[in-house]
């Protein structure tokens, strides 16, 4: 560890590897948002999801200002965040074979819709299946996961793939095997994960790209105003209204 502030040093790790994405990830974020884009146009639905921490950057899209309306989340119980008791129960439910059916025949999801799936390993068997079981149903696959685990980890899905092998576009968020930024000689474990930062960032770089892609077709997107702003309430009903038959979270 060098000897500047551990702070600024988690903060200058977390602007390179946004300087990554931003050099390195162009084209794949472009595709991305293009991809929603389409979908917006073509009266499909958009949903996000991720399992424990990866689901924080999908519920940062979900009814958020300045953020595309029709973006749904699709949970899956024990696994969304970590308000799970006990909490590795949680990670415990990723491993398991089958949750991703489950969850997909009782979701709204259809043939049209597209859907981020955020894994920062993409090696468990929940993301993997869902991505495998969403593209069946003719659902656009987004996968957002650090690439870097496929060559230094083992898959824990019997196919002994990972959720990059069974999407329609790959965004690699760069993170590290281990999600930990920092050391010191006097800690023996790693330090400071970055992945909730990056990925978040790196998603909402792909909500940009879709909504001006949308406008520049001469579409208004469907974005959501702050609440606490003078008239961003009337306005998110307006949007929602206009958008119900697409919006599951108001229901």
């Amino acid at each position: 560890m060098s000897d500047r502030a551990p702070a600024g040093q988690f903060i200058d790790a977390a602007i390179g590897l946004l300087r990554r994405l931003r050099d390195e990830e162009a084209d794949s974020i472009a595709a991305a948002g293009t991809l929603l884009a389409d979908t917006v146009a073509d009266g499909g639905r958009l949903f996000a999801f991720g399992a424990g921490h990866s689901s924080l950057a999908a519920q940062d899209l979900v009814y958020r200002a300045g953020g595309l309306a029709l973006m749904n989340l699709l949970a899956v119980p024990g696994v969304v965040g970590v308000d799970v008791m006990p909490a590795p129960l949680g990670s415990a439910l990723e491993r398991v074979d089958g949750l991703a059916s489950a969850v997909l025949d009782s979701s709204p999801l259809r043939e049209g819709d597209a859907l981020l799936i955020i894994s920062l390993s993409g090696r468990n068997a929940l993301p993997v299946e869902m991505a495998m079981n969403a593209r069946a149903l003719g659902v656009k696959v987004i996968g957002v996961t650090s690439v870097a685990y496929a060559s230094e980890t083992k898959s824990r899905h019997a196919s002994g793939t990972y959720l990059k092998d069974h999407c329609d576009l790959v965004l690699d968020s760069k993170i590290a095997v281990g999600d930990a930024e920092l050391t010191h000689d006097d800690i023996p474990a790693p330090f400071a994960p970055a992945s909730t930062v990056v990925t978040s960032a790196l998603l909402q770089a792909v909500m940009a790209t879709a909504a001006t892609t949308l406008a520049d077709r001469g579409i208004e997107p469907p974005l959501l105003r702050s609440g606490n702003v003078d008239g961003g309430h009337d306005w998110n009903a307006r949007v929602m209204e206009q958008y119900r038959d697409r919006i599951f979270y108001r229901h």
